[in-house]
């Protein structure tokens, strides 16, 4: 059997654009996608701390060390330039692997900037 559980989280990123006529998607600088393990192309679940909104889509690969969280195509509707989100990748394990797993979490504070990764290793 296997579960669902919480692979990374970029925790309280801030939307730096919403750009409602690109195709679709979220634009995440490839720094945060580094630091939390995820891919370009990755599904993930966009949940904006703002306004309660919940989304998924998957991530496009933003300039290295722009900052940039950019909400693309009909995800631009459900967030604005300054709104807080959470993104979040699971990730599927067996019972045995998940006892022991430890999502990687990535905190930023004002601009983006990454202040800690958990788990400190």
């Amino acid at each position: 059997m296997q579960i669902s559980l919480l692979r990374s989280k970029v925790h309280r990123a801030e939307v730096t654009e919403a750009n409602l006529f690109y195709e679709g998607s979220l634009t995440l600088d490839e720094e945060l996608m580094d630091a939390a393990g995820l891919l370009e192309y990755e599904k993930v679940h966009v949940v904006n701390v703002n306004n309660g909104s919940r989304l998924e889509t998957y991530l496009i690969k933003g300039k290295r060390g722009s900052k940039e969280v950019c909400l693309n195509g009909a995800a631009a509707r459900l967030g604005h330039k300054g709104d807080k989100v959470i993104i979040i990748a699971y990730g599927q394990l067996t019972l045995d692997e998940a006892k022991t797993f430890q999502p990687k979490i990535v905190l930023l504070g004002e601009g983006n900037v990454i202040e800690k990764v958990l788990p400190v290793t």
